[in-house]
């Protein structure tokens, strides 16, 4: 499959993102992925906008303590920014924090945002390390987090969010593995692998699943709801491809010389989402919008797509209910 060049130079080139305006006042956030990058931008953002509490979910404390230490030189509001310990390598890491998250008085915004791009195969728990931690685990904390937030929008009676980091590169995959007669067994076959297509698919798959919980979390106009959307937010400058070796090294410092985004106009992408307003509800989003249906590729517009979407689906609670049993209840 291929990019479409047009759209993507122009979203890239000649689109302005918006600087977030939309207050944040009196929530609590969880930006996962926010010792860095656009995770970390996001998060500076939502403190300026008035976030009570700024939650950053991160796999190293010190990089953690690093990147609040940073928030608060740049907008006064140390007090507001938590580090707390957040590995999606690993399932109980990911439990751990869920639970520490149900004792939150309230729990208005989710940011996932966490994501490996592997070069090698690397082994995480029962499956490859970019798929454990790009869709797996990304999913077993977004169902875990679902009651606090339903029970904060309950609560305070208001409507609250869960959004995911996706993106273009869902075009670049033919997705071979959806033939198989389990995918995530597949995809944990070493000798199978075929890691530079590896984070592309992570990501088709990623897509895949957040439409089904999007359908799932539908609720009626007239009551408060969980808004969920998954971003785009473009090419953007961060160190997710620190991996990179050789002649894909130097192409992407080229790229990002080019035409990437810095990763404080990535930020603008998630703050966006985070604010939530209901026509981004179970959206594909793009430069600040949700997105026509023309920048989701061809492939995934497509009947095939909806069943392979179902098997992805089922295969991910399959996996979901043997690490929390009873997780699909949260739904």
């Amino acid at each position: 499959m291929s990019l479409p060049v047009g759209p993507f130079f122009r979203s890239q080139v000649c689109t302005q993102l918006p600087v977030p305006t939309k207050s944040f006042a009196g929530q609590t956030i969880i930006v996962t992925g926010s010792n860095t990058g656009m995770g970390l931008e996001a998060a500076r953002h939502m403190v300026r906008l008035g976030a009570a509490k700024m939650i950053l979910a991160v796999r190293s404390l010190e990089r953690g303590a690093a990147a609040a230490k940073s928030i608060a030189e740049t907008t006064g509001r140390g007090d507001a920014v938590e580090v707390w310990d957040l590995d999606l390598a690993s399932h109980a890491s990911v439990r751990a924090f869920a639970v520490r998250a149900a004792g939150l008085e309230r729990l208005d915004v989710v940011v996932e945002n966490a994501g490996v791009y592997g070069i090698e195969f690397a082994r995480a728990e029962d499956n490859e390390r970019t798929i454990t931690v790009n869709f797996v685990s990304t999913m077993l904390l977004a169902l875990l987090l679902l009651p606090k937030l339903r029970e904060t929008a309950v609560a305070f009676d208001k409507d609250v969010v869960l959004t995911f980091t996706g993106s273009f590169v869902h075009w670049l995959t033919d997705f071979p593995e959806r033939n198989a007669d389990n995918i995530l067994e597949l995809l944990a076959r070493e000798d199978k692998a075929r890691m530079a297509d590896r984070y592309n698919v992570s990501k088709m798959m990623e897509l895949l699943a957040f439409r089904e919980l999007a359908t799932a979390l539908t609720q009626p106009s007239n009551t408060r709801r969980i808004v969920t959307s998954i971003i785009n937010p473009g090419a953007v400058i961060t160190d997710i491809m620190r991996e990179a070796r050789g002649f894909f090294y130097l192409y992407v410092k080229a790229m990002q010389k080019m035409i990437m985004r810095t990763a404080e106009e990535g930020g603008r992408t998630l703050v966006h989402a985070a604010e939530g307003g209901r026509e981004t509800d179970a959206k594909y989003l793009c430069d600040c919008q949700p997105a026509p249906p023309e920048l989701m590729s061809h492939w995934v517009r497509s009947k095939e797509a909806m069943v392979t979407q179902k098997k992805v689906w089922k295969e991910l609670l399959d996996k979901l209910e043997s690490i929390q049993p009873g997780i699909s209840k949260n739904i």
